[in-house]
């Protein structure tokens, strides 16, 4: 079977140009439940995560159902984009896609979404025998996994699947850290800075001799640090009151993960703890409040897992080698995994992504394509 290159490509084209920003995606979404209503598609259900999203729409499930008496397996992507995401046009320059340079391109993610739609149509068109295949296509996804964290599991019949959700090519992630964010509120007390700047508690001072005390960066191979906004104070004239700041900890292990986690809080408590009144003139004392939420969990597959095995036969069979890597970020495939869903990751061929010099080859979106087909058709697989 060949990819028809001309109609991935336009599909493809199509679909990044349906603005779909985060909780925006409503016209994606009925477009894309029209496209496989007219592909035969078992099932689509739209759930209504929308509730707890505040999406225009839900996640979509479609179903497939196979001929082939193998493994159910389903395949992941997200609708949503960063932005900016308003009046995306393609420009095309021989099988390369980009932005016209002042939006995102979109294909991050939906080159993936453009390759499920040519392997099932081109399967359709073929006859081709295949296994029960589920579309699992998330909300909310670049804004913290929202709809993928509202989705229901038990709507997902497959136990084992695929999201399409990488950069670069040829590419399976296997393991990505948990996260925590980590939310920390400093509580000085405000005065005239220059009437009676003895009277208050500088909030930004105490955030700052905090600061200086953490780690922050790559603690290890497993683990990072990072502080990304403070906030605080109103005028230069009053000493600043409250100092907020939000951190994220992310590892590979969950042990590390707490103990990083728990080492911010040490420092910044003994920061507050340490502060002394040298005039004994301060019309209050500081406190501090610390907020830990886990984004998400850890995801770790063994070599032997059957997701893995399966695509790795089912490149072979169509003379791709694959590499297998750890990732730094999360994705839905975090949230599935959590949700006792093996889920593996495989790259689409978007480069750049979130920025307006984002890209993909056509090529990769066709190889691509080849491989999901392999992997809904190949009993070895």
């Amino acid at each position: 079977m060949d990819v028809n290159r001309e109609r991935l490509a336009a599909n493809f084209i199509e679909l990044c140009e349906i603005d779909s920003p985060s909780r925006r995606e409503g016209r994606i979404s009925r477009r894309l439940q029209e496209l496989f209503r007219d592909m035969g598609a078992t099932e689509i259900i739209e759930d209504d995560s929308s509730a707890q999203t505040g999406s225009e729409c839900g996640n979509l499930i479609i179903r497939f159902d196979g001929t082939l008496p193998l493994t159910p397996i389903f395949f992941s992507c997200h609708m949503d984009t960063v932005q900016p995401a308003e009046g995306v046009r393609v420009k095309r320059s021989g099988d390369l896609f980009t932005s016209a340079g002042d939006t995102i391109l979109g294909s991050d993610d939906k080159s993936g979404i453009a390759a499920c739609i040519e392997a099932l149509r081109l399967m359709r068109e073929n006859g081709t025998a295949h296994r029960p295949v589920e579309l699992v296509i998330t909300t909310c996804e670049e804004i913290g996994l929202i709809g993928a964290k509202a989705l229901d599991p038990a709507l997902v019949r497959a136990k084992e699947g695929y999201a399409l959700d990488s950069s670069g090519f040829a590419r399976v992630v296997t393991h990505a850290p948990a996260l925590n964010r980590v939310y920390i509120t400093i509580n000085g007390v405000a005065a005239h800075a220059g009437l009676h700047p003895e009277w208050g508690v500088n909030a930004m001072i105490l955030a700052g001799q905090a600061l200086a005390k953490v780690r922050s960066g790559r603690i290890d191979e497993e683990t990072t640090v990072n502080f990304g906004t403070i906030s605080g104070g109103t005028a230069c004239n009053i000493v600043p009151e409250r100092v907020m700041i939000e951190a994220e900890v992310r590892s590979h292990s969950l042990d590390k993960l707490e103990r990083v986690t728990e080492e911010i809080r040490e420092i910044f408590n003994a920061a507050i703890a340490a502060w002394s009144d040298p005039t004994g003139s301060a019309k209050g004392v500081p406190s501090v409040n610390i907020e830990v939420r886990q984004d998400f969990s850890v995801m770790g597959l063994s070599p032997d897992n059957p997701v893995l095995r399966r695509v790795e036969a089912a490149a072979r069979s169509i003379g791709m080698e694959l590499s297998y890597e750890k990732a730094g970020g999360g994705s839905d495939a975090n949230i599935f995994n959590g949700h006792g869903l093996a889920t593996a990751i495989i790259a689409t061929g978007m480069t750049n992504v979130h920025s307006t010099s984002e890209q993909v080859e056509l090529q990769d979106m066709v190889d691509l394509t080849r491989l999901l087909i392999a992997l809904l058709t190949e009993p070895s697989c």
